[in-house]
């Protein structure tokens, strides 16, 4: 599939990258490429046979800065409440997407992840990083609520409620150093290296169980939102007798 504003191309068997491909704008997102990523995340919901995404931004300037502001506005000027409300569901559904596909997506991010560049790292499984990286909820630098596209949801349960609330109300960047000590990434490296980490990352994942990685991502995706421990036992029991029962099936 040929698309203008990413590139998807398989690495290797069971592992592909998809790039954002505006490094011209710092890969911002404009409507064309909000499209082009749906498409291509409602395509890997029956694609069995890539196990592990890798997600980066072209260029050199950074992962992406967020939205088109250029577009948004000429855009947003001419509509009303109802499409606004539309377009706005429409973005934050890539973050659910990102979480239903069964792919494990594994982000490498340099330089400035904000905005919605910030929420596709969130949404991701797997955060690889620079040491010059940093992510904003900079939603509420342009007069909007820093509770945007799903950052409300992931980031207080990734690194905890009182940092969380501060990067949200102030839109201030968290640095390379600060993801890293807050748990929000689980590498970081420079930046000639993070291709090569993140695909030594994406092929120990490939190797395993395919069915094991996308029940484990379905578990942990379940068990955010859990009412406790007792339910929670039960989504890993069920997940374990099943693949048991795949792994040590006797001939009927």
């Amino acid at each position: 599939m040929h698309y203008d504003t990413i590139v998807y191309e398989p690495r290797e068997p069971g592992i592909g990258i998809l790039t954002l491909n505006r490094p011209d704008t710092y890969n911002a997102v404009n409507q064309h490429m909000m499209e082009e990523l749906e498409h291509f995340w409602l395509n890997r919901e029956n694609d069995v046979d890539t196990r592990v995404v890798m997600l980066r931004g072209n260029g050199d300037k950074g992962f992406c800065a967020g939205l088109d502001m250029k577009e948004a506005m000429q855009i947003q000027e001419r509509m009303n409440a109802h499409q606004f409300y539309h377009a706005q569901c429409r973005m934050g559904r890539l973050m659910l997407k990102m979480r239903q596909v069964p792919q494990v997506i594994v982000c490498m991010v340099h330089g400035a992840a904000a905005g919605i560049g910030f929420s596709f790292a969130l949404a991701s499984d797997v955060r690889i990083i620079t040491t010059d990286a940093r992510f904003s909820a900079a939603y509420i630098n342009i007069g909007f609520g820093g509770a945007d596209m799903a950052c409300s949801y992931f980031l207080p349960r990734m690194i905890g409620a009182g940092r969380a609330y501060e990067f949200m109300l102030t839109g201030s960047f968290m640095t390379a150093r600060e993801a890293m000590d807050l748990g929000f990434a689980s590498r970081m490296v420079e930046r000639d290296t993070l291709m090569d980490t993140a695909l030594q990352i994406a092929r120990i994942m490939n190797g395993k169980n395919p069915a094991g990685l996308r029940m484990t991502k379905e578990a942990i995706n379940i068990n955010m939102d859990i009412g406790g421990l007792e339910q929670a036992l039960g989504v890993e029991n069920r997940n374990q007798a099943l693949l048991y029962a795949e792994l040590f099936k006797k001939p009927a």
